[in-house]
């Protein structure tokens, strides 16, 4: 398949890209070369290989919501500018 000027009108028309007409005849020769590389995929011999395994079909492995605290509280509190109680103290945003 080749793309003539024609087409590639129709193409930026339908994509609502103006083309100055003086780029119409470059684009032309980019767009036949990105096709002409889309057919040599054709010629890759595909006859035993598997098809793309799709991991979203899957469903996965899940497991129970667990409250903690991550078993360290003081190695996290320790990374807090300022701690009370084992907690963050943040300044107050409502008054």
């Amino acid at each position: 398949m080749t793309i003539d000027i024609r087409t590639v009108h129709k193409i930026s028309r339908l994509a609502r890209i103006k083309v100055p007409e003086a780029d119409v005849k470059s684009l032309k020769e980019d767009l036949n070369r990105i096709l002409g590389w889309i057919e040599q995929l054709s010629e890759v011999n595909t006859d035993n290989i598997q098809p793309l395994y799709n991991i979203s079909l899957e469903n996965m492995p899940r497991r129970e919501d667990q409250i903690n605290d991550g078993n360290y509280p003081s190695a996290i509190l320790a990374n807090a500018p300022e701690a009370e109680f084992g907690m963050f103290v943040v300044p107050k945003v409502v008054e």
